[in-house]
């Protein structure tokens, strides 16, 4: 009888330590990690802002966009690019590319053929982990992107899947532009 009521506590306690560890997701959609760009809807004085243009105290977007394109990417971003012509601003959203840890995507401002802002609408936030590193790394390759106004940009030393992705998913938007 005593080896029964051992096992039964061994078993209660190993069923909660494995619920104890176990990855809880992320509440809500991710905010989009804007660059704060002139281009951007609703600029403030911190630099970056939302699709909502409030700005959360870490100075990303306290809006979200819920993108879910596939992998040809918005539908609406070529028409909306095509019917802006070379001169005027324009918003073109890349591909959802799909990483080891979740899928990136990005959305670049565009003012004639110089990028002026990029917001990366898609991004791992699976678990604690994700969202810290790509609360650092994104901003890192949004200012890096507008620097090189190209998607040759280095990736982020222990971002390198996210770096990846977020190259790959620019450069779509960018050849949907016609850049």
């Amino acid at each position: 009888m005593r080896r029964a009521v051992v096992t039964s506590a061994a078993t209660a306690a190993g069923v909660v330590l494995l619920l104890s560890l176990k990855p809880h997701g992320a509440t809500g959609p991710a905010p989009v990690i804007s660059s704060g760009g002139a281009g951007s809807s609703g600029t403030g004085s911190s630099g970056a802002t939302g699709s909502s243009g409030t700005t959360g105290s870490s100075g990303t977007a306290a809006g979200a966009s819920d993108a879910t394109a596939g992998p040809s990417g918005s539908p609406s971003a070529p028409a909306a690019g095509a019917a802006a012509g070379n001169g005027g601003t324009r918003k073109v959203t890349g591909d959802a590319v799909n990483t080891r840890y979740g899928p990136v995507q990005v959305e670049v401002t565009l003012a004639g053929s110089r990028i002026t802002a990029v917001d990366v609408v898609k991004y791992p936030t699976e678990d604690r982990r994700d969202r810290e590193i790509n609360s650092s790394a994104l901003p890192l390759l949004n200012q890096e992107a507008i620097a090189a106004q190209s998607a040759g940009i280095d990736v982020v030393s222990g971002a390198t899947f996210t770096s990846d992705g977020y190259v790959r998913s620019l450069q779509s938007a960018l050849d949907r532009a016609g850049r």
